[in-house]
């Protein structure tokens, strides 16, 4: 197996150690982390019984990958050593907001870089993440990233152009999910029904319904067809979301987030 180096220990990169070792438990020995001050990349390199490096020179010696999991803010003042340590390596990036031209500046000499954009249900394995390259990725890096990938659900390929979009909807998506799971909570309340009762209903019709929509693999308004019957109950509701602009707000909601995943990339300051 490749030696795959993860600079950052936290819940995304250990959700990617985690997955790699379900797949080959022997590939410990190939991986490697370096964390933060507190004491991160001690903590997963404990857990998980892999390496723990000392320093970005020892992370990156022999390594084949480098994958990038700090917080996002901290690129700008990453150790300035990384452009010659990543030399001819593949970066890959699941910093929010960084895009590939960024990270170019932090890894100029990087044989190809990749730019990710996971989402929270990624933690569980149940997530989906866009996925954008510098360049075409050869046959070894293609697999490489899918086996990377893969344990934090399904993956796809977009145009970096799209990743901005990306980020506000499957980005911040879940949020909006948690929002809505919280109203159709309180309405039960409202509706008479105690609080356990009433999230306990909202989370599995929330979850039960997702996954018919997979698995279905039909439109979503034939399957909200189907439970509108003329003059029913479904109805009714439906009317009223209409009314009050539900599609409408949800639109804006993403055009919003978008609008400012735009905004931080620009915000990115000059390295001295």
């Amino acid at each position: 197996m490749p030696k795959i180096a993860f600079l950052g220990a936290g819940n995304m990169a250990s959700a990617m150690v985690d997955g790699l070792l379900a797949k080959d438990p022997a590939s410990r020995g190939s991986i490697a982390c370096l964390g933060g001050p507190r004491g991160s990349g001690a903590r997963l390199a404990a857990r998980a019984s892999i390496n723990e490096a000392r320093s970005a020179d020892e992370l990156c010696a022999g390594a084949d990958v480098l994958v990038v999991a700090f917080k996002p803010q901290h690129l700008a003042s990453a150790d300035p050593r990384l452009a010659a340590l990543t030399r001819g390596l593949l970066v890959v990036s699941v910093l929010a907001g960084k895009p590939l031209g960024v990270l170019s500046r932090t890894f100029p000499q990087a044989r190809n870089l990749v730019r990710c954009m996971p989402n929270t249900p990624s933690r569980i394995g149940a997530g989906i993440t866009a996925w954008c390259a510098l360049q075409p990725l050869s046959e070894a890096d293609n697999r490489l990233l899918a086996a990377l990938l893969a344990p934090l659900g399904k993956a796809l390929q977009v145009p970096e152009s799209q990743m901005d979009a990306v980020t506000g909807l499957s980005g911040s998506g879940p949020a909006y999910v948690f929002e809505f799971a919280a109203a159709l909570r309180d309405a039960g309340v409202a509706a008479g029904l105690d609080p356990a009762s009433a999230k306990e209903l909202a989370v599995e019709t929330l979850l039960g319904s997702a996954r018919l929509l997979a698995s279905r693999g039909e439109a979503p308004e034939a399957l909200r067809d189907e439970v509108t019957s003329p003059n029913g109950t479904t109805l009714a509701g439906l009317r009223r979301l209409s009314a009050g602009g539900f599609r409408q707000a949800l639109r804006e909601a993403v055009l919003a987030a978008q609008a400012r995943a735009a905004e931080i990339a620009r915000e990115e300051p000059p390295r001295s």
